[in-house]
């Protein structure tokens, strides 16, 4: 019986543990986007205080060369004159290596930067880890659309690569001031 007690205080010590080290939650619509500072695929620095004044697609992605992640990256691809039209800047993160972002930029004609977040500060910040199996942390596919001012005016937590490029734009569309013309 005393071992009983023994373990059952044992598991509930260690429950209480894990639940206290809750992950971060995403930034909530309507609140400012965490800053971060992240390399390019070609080294280049970027911060989120850079693109102030313009959209912000920022969309988090598990691995580069995967078939979703390359579905994602082409879509958004293909609607980059609609996406710079709209004065909206994509830009990719996942917890690849600059070398790796060099690669899979090249290999499918990125028109926009992909930003290498290996110790995961961003994705922290953003509430988008993910841990599929023991000892591995990728970034979750998800997206965040930052507003002009800084804020986040959407966030799509759980992303079908086809077709979200086109759902976005809409989003963009939906909150900007209609230009006469």
């Amino acid at each position: 019986m005393a071992l009983r007690r023994t373990l059952a205080t044992a598991l509930l010590a260690v429950a209480a543990s894990v639940c206290a080290q809750a992950p971060a939650t995403a930034p909530a619509e309507g609140t400012a986007a965490p800053e971060f500072k992240l390399q390019d695929q070609k080294g280049e620095w970027h911060t989120l205080k850079q693109y102030k004044g313009k959209w912000v697609v920022l969309y988090f992605y598990p691995k580069d060369e995967t078939p979703g992640c390359t579905t994602q990256a082409c879509e958004l691809r293909d609607n980059i004159f609609a996406f710079r039209k709209a004065d909206a800047v994509i830009l990719g993160v996942s917890a690849d290596d600059v070398a790796s972002h060099k690669k899979f930029y090249e290999n499918h004609s990125l028109p926009f930067d992909i930003l290498a977040d290996p110790n995961k500060e961003a994705i922290k910040k953003y509430g988008v880890l993910w841990s599929p199996k023991e000892g591995v942390e990728l970034a979750s596919r998800q997206t965040f659309l930052i507003g002009p001012d800084g804020k986040v005016v959407k966030h799509w937590d759980k992303v079908d690569p086809k077709g979200h490029s086109d759902m976005v734009l809409a989003e963009i569309k939906a909150h900007s001031p209609a230009k006469a013309g």
